[in-house]
């Protein structure tokens, strides 16, 4: 198989035509590109490869089946822009599968979300109000988010429910400050409607010991009509905010 010397004269021109093309693509169907620019940058390196390689923009994301010209047109690969991007993942997802065309709302929405996770991963002085609302929507929080969270709570910018899943001698070892209430996995079907029942359709955040308890707390929750469950993905082990014993 030939091999791409990425520095060579050959590749920074193709690479050149590539972002070209990328372009024009953009221009004829309203596209914009991914405001995570090493994921184009990784793309357009792909597309240009390919196309010294292969002949043809094949999609890098994929692996490119068929020896010769004819396998490869019978094997039907991806061409970029390809028809699944064009007619299926962009319109329903707001981006293609590699990631460098988007939508304009989607390319918006990305970069207020990159924004945010600057914000809270930076330990900055906090969220605003808009930003605070916009990551409480988030199904899966990590422990620098959640925090973030329960100072924007405490600032009387978000309200939720935060809600422990272990049982009650973990609970007593140690639990987030903020915690509002503690549901046991082993007493959930028991405990849930009678503590939480009247908060179907507000935000609550769930969460255990590593995450997998909580997560399956959650989705039980969104099956039983509460709407807007979030989860503490690396669980407790993974917050570094302030813990209290009892």
């Amino acid at each position: 198989m030939q091999q791409i010397d990425i520095n060579s004269d050959e590749f920074q021109a193709e690479l050149e035509k590539t972002w070209h093309f990328v372009e024009k693509v953009n221009a004829q169907f309203g596209f914009v590109q991914n405001p995570n620019t090493e994921v184009n940058e990784g793309v357009a390196m792909g597309l240009a490869r390919n196309k010294l390689r292969y002949g043809k923009r094949f999609c890098p994301c994929f692996m490119v089946i068929g020896e010769t010209k004819e396998e490869q047109k019978k094997a039907d690969n991806r061409i970029c822009p390809c028809k699944p991007a064009l007619e299926k993942e962009i319109p329903e997802d707001g981006l293609c599968h590699c990631g460098i065309f988007c939508t304009p709302a989607y390319a918006a929405s990305q970069a207020e979300h990159d924004v945010i996770e600057e914000t809270v991963h930076t330990h900055s002085k906090g969220l605003n109000q808009e930003q605070a609302q916009t990551l409480l929507e988030e199904e899966q929080l990590d422990g620098d988010e959640l925090e973030a969270l329960i100072e924007a709570r405490n600032l009387g910018m978000i309200t939720f429910t935060l809600v422990d899943t272990r049982e009650f001698m973990e609970f007593q070892m140690g639990h987030i400050v903020g915690t509002d209430e503690l549901v046991p996995t082993s007493q959930f079907y028991a405990k849930v409607e009678e503590v939480l029942s009247g908060l179907k359709n507000e935000p609550i955040i769930v969460y255990c010991h590593t995450g997998s308890r909580s997560f399956q707390v959650q989705h039980a929750m969104k099956a039983m009509g509460y709407e807007k469950v979030g989860n503490l993905r690396p669980g407790i082990i993974g917050y570094s905010g302030e813990i209290q014993k009892g």
